[in-house]
């Protein structure tokens, strides 16, 4: 009996290497996933750099005004400035290996499955660390002396319905928002490019609340699809990522990082954030590569990147806790 034919798909016109169309659609399926799983990497400040370990972010507090004397001399007036340097994780890598027999017996497509978890695993990681940053920025001072620090909204703040519940009434979570809104407009944030970030127990009760999708009242959102679009100005997302444990000696937060997103997240429900709350430094941007090892008769799939996330103004984050301190 004559061997069969192979046609061995990763190769280029029939020929080379029998892998070498393989990194193509592996990369392309993880950027892919990482693209859909990820909700924050476009909701902060991100800058790009070549070499080095951290970066620079300038910050300057407000300039005041006064009334001029005639006669006298005008010699400028003084603002208090500071800055914010990000640094870079340790390269984070998220791998598989697939063995060619076990490949060969399987009846489905396996790559795509483990390329798609590892982007999401990547994208998973990306949204988790910047999460906990915010509810840091939230409860941090301002390195600008002169300027406010964050907020956290709790269920004794001024303001907030009686016996508040920000975990399960939407009409609540509602009024928190507001609240959250106010403060943002206290501390001069922009109006533009806020979100407010719930998992989804708090943003199907929101969407629950028929006030908040009323279009009589410029409600945005459907009650029949389950949607809420905006509150107070906010654009709701819905997230699976958002913290709600104690993590302040959690080793896994800790490690490659700094210790620098270590936090005790128990009983916040939801994150008000303006763009410019929250930074990313990229040093490698997401990479993926993949190579056949002869000697262990298997594919190896890594997909890697090297950034970092820190706090730049911790005025534009407002967390919501549902508990009175």
């Amino acid at each position: 009996m004559a061997n069969a034919n192979v046609a061995r798909v990763g190769q280029i016109n029939q020929s080379g290497d029998v892998d070498a169309l393989f990194l193509k659609v592996f990369g392309g399926e993880v950027i892919t996933a990482f693209e859909q799983s990820t909700v924050m990497k476009d909701r902060v400040m991100l800058r790009q750099i070549a070499n080095g370990k951290s970066a620079q972010f300038p910050r300057s507090g407000r300039i005041s005004a006064e009334y001029h004397v005639p006669g006298t001399e005008i010699t400028g007036l003084k603002l208090n400035q500071a800055e914010v340097v990000i640094t870079i994780d340790d390269l984070l890598i998220s791998h598989a290996f697939l063995a060619n027999i076990d490949e060969a017996k399987n009846h489905y497509d396996v790559r795509s499955i483990y390329s798609t978890e590892i982007g999401r695993a990547l994208a998973l990681q990306w949204d988790k660390h910047l999460f906990q940053l915010g509810y840091l920025a939230a409860q941090s001072t301002n390195v600008v002396t002169g300027l406010p620090g964050g907020t956290v909204i709790t269920t004794a703040t001024a303001g907030a319905p009686a016996s508040a519940n920000f975990a399960t009434n939407g009409a609540h979570i509602a009024a928190a928002l507001f609240l959250a809104a106010q403060k943002m407009d206290e501390n001069d944030v922009p109006e533009m490019d806020r979100y407010a970030f719930f998992r989804p127990a708090q943003y199907y009760a929101l969407a629950s609340t028929v006030n908040n999708i009323n279009k009589d009242w410029g409600g945005q959102g459907a009650y029949s699809d389950g949607t809420v679009l905006k509150i107070a100005g906010f654009t709701i997302v819905k997230t699976n990522n958002l913290p709600n444990t104690d993590l302040s000696t959690d080793t896994s937060v800790a490690a490659g990082t700094g210790n620098k997103y270590r936090g005790d997240f128990e009983d916040f429900t939801g994150l008000c954030l303006h763009k410019s709350a929250l930074g990313t430094v990229k040093l490698l941007d997401l990479g993926m590569e993949s190579q056949y090892d002869i000697r262990r008769q298997g594919t190896l799939m890594v997909a890697k990147y090297a950034v970092g996330h820190g706090i730049l103004r911790p005025e534009a984050a407002v967390a919501i806790k549902n508990a009175a301190a």
